[in-house]
Parts: C-alpha cells; structure tokens; sequence
C-alpha cells in the first residue's frame, strides 16, 4: 500500500512540478461561500507539499485560520493536464523557508522584499487530488476532436484519476 501511495504522491508531483500559478480556495470568513485568487506557486516538495507567499493582512490568512481546509484549481493548458487538489493549509512564519523559496521576481507583490514584516508563508499538504491528463500536442487533442466530429464518436479526453494521500 505504502508503494502505491508513493506512486500517487510522485504522480501529482510530475503533473504540477512546471506549473506556476493556481486558484487557491478558501472557506469566506463566517460564510459557507467560497473564495478563490490567482497563486504564485512558490515551491512543490516531493511528497506534495506546496508553499505559496502572502501577506498576513490578506483576508485568505483569516479564512485558513478559521477553516484549514482549501482546494487548488490548477490548468496546465501547455501540458493540457487540469487538476483539483483538496488539502490542508497551514501559516508558517518560517524564516528559512522564505529564504529558500524566494526569487526576485516576488518583489513585484512583496516591493519590501524578504524582509517585509508582512510576509507569511502558506503551506498546502494534498490530502486529494482528481487530475484529467490529456497531454497531447495540441495538433493531437485538435485531431482527435476533429476525428469525433466525422465519427461521430465522443471525444476521448485523455486519462482521468483520482490521487489519495
């Protein structure tokens, strides 16, 4: 079981490891509502764990706060791999980290730099994750749709799966 469970982890891991931006959702803050905002995703460890940077005044800290439970949205048009990964987020105000993860072009939305005293980090532990892998050129995917128009056949979207960690 461990053997599998490893072959899931590195699956999610090879399907997100070049992507670079998500849809981090959260529960609203004394609502059932969802909120969701564009991430940079800033590091993806080998057992899935992924690391974003945000500020502590952001309403996303309070919503993790009062509910750790969020999902990631991700699409990989260029791999034509989507997923949606459920998890646990957790605040770290772990200094090492940021150093390790930070890259200058986060100046951007952190001016202040490393050392901006707003500056928190969010770290994601997948606990699932649904992925639709039809990573085929876009000539490809173009054909077979084509091909499913003249058969008449559905169009055969790739792999689909669900990854439990």
């Amino acid at each position: 079981m461990k053997e599998e469970l490893n072959q899931d982890v590195s699956k999610l891991v090879e399907l997100v490891k070049d992507v670079k931006t998500c849809m981090l959702i959260t529960i609203e803050k004394y609502t059932e509502n969802l909120s969701g905002r564009p991430m940079g995703i800033s590091h993806v460890e080998e057992d899935g764990t992924m690391w974003f940077f945000t500020k502590m005044s952001s309403p996303k800290v309070d919503e993790i706060e009062q509910n750790a439970q969020i999902s990631l949205a991700i699409i990989s048009e260029s791999k034509n791999v989507y997923l949606m990964i459920n998890g646990n987020a957790r605040l770290s105000y772990d200094y090492s980290k940021m150093k390790e993860f930070w890259s200058p072009i986060m100046k951007a939305w952190f001016p202040m730099g490393i050392d901006d005293p707003e500056l928190i980090l969010i770290k994601v532990i997948p606990t699932e994750a649904s992925y639709w892998d039809s990573s085929s050129n876009k000539m490809v995917v173009a054909f077979n749709m084509v091909k499913a128009l003249v058969t008449g056949k559905e169009y055969n979207e790739g792999k689909h799966g669900k990854i439990n960690l």
